[in-house]
């Protein structure tokens, strides 16, 4: 393990000078906008660069629409981004007094975004004169064509990276926000809407729905902001911001049922409790059955019914758990049985579930630091799910393979894709000689990022109140890492099987108040350790709030003897 780090501080800063040294290295050059994002209420779509032509022809087909009483589709994708973003489209359009109806399409039967199966069940069931994509659609060139040529008019809202010029050009409208997530992006179009047609709507309704706008809807958006691992930056970090302030406020009884099922009620809602407790429920709902019920919870107001979905959603996340150690263990044997670790893992199966290969694709990755591929076979094709390294966009490799391809479409870090059976092992083998050209050996190594060197005499409790200023964190804002070479004073093992490791260090050379540290999962090292002795330790500081005290505690990510 290579450890890097972008400062050294070698003279003694204020927690305020380190804090500025933070924010230089990561490009914040408007310190104040960051520390006080700027309400999500505050911006249209015209601060994402569409012109008024744009959202006029949105707004006049809506008019037309409403006129003649036709039917609206939100069609949105199936995970936490998708789910939660279209709960807030069509709720704005059930409120606003339109005929709107929601469809999620089928993981195992009908995949990833728009296909023609899935239009045509659309058709079939609601005859709609328009369909609203909610986090898919901007590579669906072929599908927007398809639903055209049925009589059905398209509007793509979406955040995915785009294939340079090539868009649906058959849609009425295109909303695509790379900045936001899908969740904020139907959060920005839902709004628009929501102040265009404010003189049609039902006024009994529209106080509810400008106060969702505040809360609601912010805290939905934030759900689908984390969930999906968008950088908590610009626009994106304003509605995460906010929308975990506004967890306090919200009634919706989904939300709450969610967290009492899954008792956090009581907790400040934070980036973890979203990213690793409340988006999992809402994907396990997609990767195991059928979203609709996720979208149901999130929709409900009747408390009896919110309950009873809630526990089938942590129910189904339970199963979900279980069925990732199940097949993931199947995975790692098969990975044990390579010759030699490619630089580009393919694993595949004839009966892993699609909805979890893409958290085996992430373990595996995980494990050995190589780019990872997982299939699953359905009827006639394979299902994949992409996780990359640093350094190699994913999607982008994909793109030299598209021949081979049904279909595919993701990001720089994670992709899907559809392979027909016949192709599997062409498939692989350009795959893998492609990627042995494109990567090379240093990407490999896998290296822990530190923001700054410091002397573990810096780490103060007014240091750690300046950084929890910075919150919140999570992608393209995570929290500051720290390394310093420290000695060790005290260590000992904890939990109930002595499986972690909690030590008290001093600096080696300007002994001061000692900090305590805790290193999870690494109870094997506390055999190796005496005392007095130099060790190197990556960690993030937090202030440990127990019986009324507060001090400061490091949580180490790496040690080095």
């Amino acid at each position: 393990m290579k450890i890097t780090y972008k400062h050294k501080i070698t003279e003694k800063l204020k927690p305020q000078e380190i804090v500025d040294l933070l924010l230089k290295s990561r490009g914040i050059k408007d310190t104040k906008s960051f520390l006080n994002p700027a309400s999500p209420l505050d911006l249209s779509l015209k601060d994402f660069g569409f012109k008024k032509r744009d959202i006029a022809k949105m707004i006049k087909l809506l008019q037309k629409i409403k006129k003649n009483n036709e039917m609206i589709v939100v069609y949105t994708d199936y995970d936490a981004d998708g789910i939660t973003g279209g709960t807030i489209l069509w709720e704005t359009l059930y409120v606003l007094g339109f005929k709107v109806m929601p469809y999620v399409p089928h993981r195992q039967k009908e995949g990833y975004g728009f296909s023609e199966k899935g239009i045509d069940t659309v058709k079939n069931k609601y005859d709609p004169k328009l369909i609203i994509s909610v986090d898919h659609g901007i590579t669906a060139i072929k599908e927007v064509a398809y639903a055209k040529k049925l009589g059905i008019n398209v509007i793509v809202t979406d955040h995915h990276h785009r294939q340079k010029e090539k868009v649906p050009g058959q849609a009425v409208a295109i909303f695509h926000i790379p900045a936001l997530s899908g969740s904020g992006t139907a959060y920005m179009v839902a709004k628009e809407m929501y102040q265009n047609f404010i003189p049609l709507a039902d006024r009994s309704n529209l106080k509810e729905l400008e106060r969702n706008f505040h809360t609601d809807y912010l805290a939905l958006a934030s759900i689908g902001t984390i969930a999906d691992l968008v950088p908590l930056t610009g626009p994106s970090r304003s509605i995460v911001s906010h929308g975990l302030q506004s967890f306090q406020k919200v009634k919706r009884p989904g939300i709450k049922h969610i967290l009492k099922e899954a008792q956090i009620a009581d907790r400040e809602i934070g980036p973890y409790e979203i990213g690793f407790i409340i988006a999992p429920r809402i994907n396990a709902v997609g990767r195991l059955e059928h979203a609709i019920d996720a979208l149901r919870l999130l929709c409900t107001k009747d408390d009896t019914r919110a309950h009873e979905l809630a526990c089938k959603v942590g129910d189904m996340n339970t199963s979900r758990q279980d069925l990732v150690k199940e097949q993931l263990a199947e995975a790692q044997k098969k990975v044990e049985k390579l010759k030699e670790i490619p630089k580009l893992i393919i694993l595949y199966s004839n009966h892993w579930h699609e909805g979890v290969i893409g958290l085996i694709a992430g373990k595996i990755l995980e494990k050995y630091y190589r780019p990872t591929i997982v299939m699953t076979k359905g009827d006639g094709f394979y299902k994949a799910s992409v996780r990359s390294i640093h350094g190699f966009h994913i999607t982008d490799f994909l793109k030299t393979l598209d021949k081979y391809l049904t279909n595919y479409g993701g990001h720089a870090a994670a992709a899907g894709f559809t392979l027909i059976s016949g192709k599997r092992d062409t498939f692989i083998k350009v795959a893998q000689k492609k990627a042995d050209i494109l990567i090379d050996n240093t990407m490999l190594e896998q290296v822990i990022e530190a923001d700054i060197k410091i002397p573990i005499a810096m780490a103060t409790k007014s240091l750690v109140e300046k950084i929890e200023k910075l919150q919140p964190f999570g992608m393209g804002n995570p929290k500051p890492t720290f390394v310093s070479e420290v000695v060790v004073m005290h260590a000992k093992t904890m939990g109930k099987s002595n499986d972690h490791l909690k030590l008290q260090v001093n600096d080696p050379l300007a002994r001061s108040t000692p900090v305590d540290m805790v290193s999870f999962g690494q109870g094997e090292v506390f055999k190796k350790l005496t005392k007095n002795q130099k060790i190197q330790v990556v960690y993030q500081l937090n202030l440990n709030r127990w019986n009324g005290h507060e001090t400061v505690q490091g949580i180490v990510k790496h040690l080095e003897l």
